[in-house]
């Protein structure tokens, strides 16, 4: 599975630990920056991780910045993203039960290390339904 990582300044220390334990597991990573904790402005990250998911480059994308919120913003404005802002397991499993997420996003501020990381491994072994889900999928789509 090839996946896009991207995040503000703020979200840089989490990227890196998230991007070192995916990497052991095999996963294939396309780092969009930024590359230090030096003030830059989120839109432009989101913007990459979702284009990148979007025309099918990358399977999924994971996107961090302070609260989340901003940059799960942003990648929802590129056509084809589905972002969800998760900050437990329980709405990472249900965003892509329900949701078909294809971006992760996770505010570096706002949760632990230890919780952030538990909350990609749910994302990423959790299905899609399907079902009645797909037709609310479609309609979001329209």
């Amino acid at each position: 599975m090839k996946i896009a990582i991207g995040c503000d300044h703020a979200g840089y220390e989490l990227k890196e630990i998230v991007k070192d334990k995916l990497t052991s597991e095999g996963y294939e990573l396309i780092d969009l920056g930024t590359n230090s904790s030096e003030s830059v402005d989120y839109p432009i990250y989101g913007k990459a991780v979702g284009e990148k998911v979007a025309s099918g480059e990358c399977d999924k994308g994971i996107a961090i910045c302070g609260t989340g919120i901003g940059i799960s913003i942003s990648c929802n404005k590129v056509k084809g993203v589905r972002a969800a802002l998760c900050n437990t397991e329980h709405l990472a499993e249900l965003s892509r039960e329900h949701n078909d997420a294809n971006v992760l996003c996770l505010g570096a501020r706002e949760i632990d290390k230890e919780l952030a990381l538990k909350i990609v491994d749910k994302w990423l072994s959790t299905d899609f339904l399907g079902g009645k889900h797909l037709r609310r999928i479609k309609m979001l789509e329209e």
